[in-house]
């Protein structure tokens, strides 16, 4: 791609796609997913660790309705114009609040910042894994709804930056130790607190509620006010479901601070959907 103000905005699609929203404040609302790729966290209980790297031989999967010529793959490198284009082809009727994911989608913040005037007056909701405070603070105020996942770093990986040959990826360190990531999460609670937003904490078989439980404190302490959704792991990748008092003492903790909780599974996975 060449450096003119459309590549500068450009970021690489994994796919879109029209479905069902399966976690979070609206789960079971039918929405388009525009997932990215690119994340340089390393949850192990990531669910679609293929939108994790960037490559050349890259395709976007658009799963355009049969009168738009049905799925096909495209050239992954995409303006916010041209996503909001092939957003139109999937919808299978009148439009619907927009999803964006990955990956994790604040790695391309220059995209995200254009995605706006594109899709208006459409809803635009921003899921993210919390780990870039300084480029979510830049692109936040165009979002209607922000899905905030609270990790803890057992969970975690050492992250690996992303490597690009296009786009402009934020200059944004992912957190590498904890006090790194506390200090990122409690920035990202500050920024969403009194919005419309949510926050979800994956709950793995591998974590106890010591493991959580500081997480709930950060709630808490940063947002008060935030829902937040307990979400049991889907067992994948060696990660295992939690027992079901886990759940039930963690959603009990919640209540203890006051906070507004649920316990969701990720329904899309439950029905069988993308």
């Amino acid at each position: 791609m060449t450096d003119t103000p459309d590549a500068r905005t450009a970021a690489p699609v994994m796919e879109i796609f029209a479905s069902i929203q399966g976690e979070g404040a609206f789960v079971g609302e039918p929405q388009v997913f525009l997932r990215l790729r690119g994340c340089p966290m390393r949850c192990r209980w990531c669910d679609t660790p293929g939108s994790w790297r960037v490559g050349d031989a890259d395709r976007a999967r658009i799963a355009a309705t049969v009168e738009r010529g049905g799925a096909r793959r495209e050239k992954p490198w995409a303006t916010p114009f041209q996503a909001a284009c092939w957003i139109a082809e999937v919808e299978p009727g009148t439009p619907r609040t927009v999803s964006v994911t990955g990956g994790e989608p604040l790695v391309w913040p220059e995209f995200l910042r254009g995605l706006r005037s594109m899709l208006s007056p459409r809803r635009l909701h921003l899921e993210t894994g919390g780990g870039h405070p300084k480029t979510l603070a830049q692109v936040i105020d165009g979002f209607d709804h922000v899905s905030l996942d609270l990790k803890p770093e057992l969970d975690l990986d050492p992250p690996e930056e992303i490597v690009a040959t296009a786009g402009s990826p934020t200059s944004e360190c992912a957190p590498r130790t904890s006090a790194e990531w506390r200090a990122a999460r409690a920035a990202c609670l500050a920024l969403v607190a009194g919005r419309d937003a949510c926050a979800k904490i994956v709950v793995s078989g591998e974590r106890s509620i010591d493991d959580l439980g500081p997480l709930l404190d950060e709630v808490e302490r940063c947002a008060p006010g935030l829902p937040v959704y307990l979400q049991p792991a889907t067992p994948i990748g060696g990660s295992t479901a939690p027992e079901p008092k886990t759940l039930v003492l963690l959603a009990e903790m919640a209540r203890d601070r006051d906070l507004d909780v649920r316990v969701v599974p990720q329904m899309h996975r439950v029905l069988g959907l993308p």
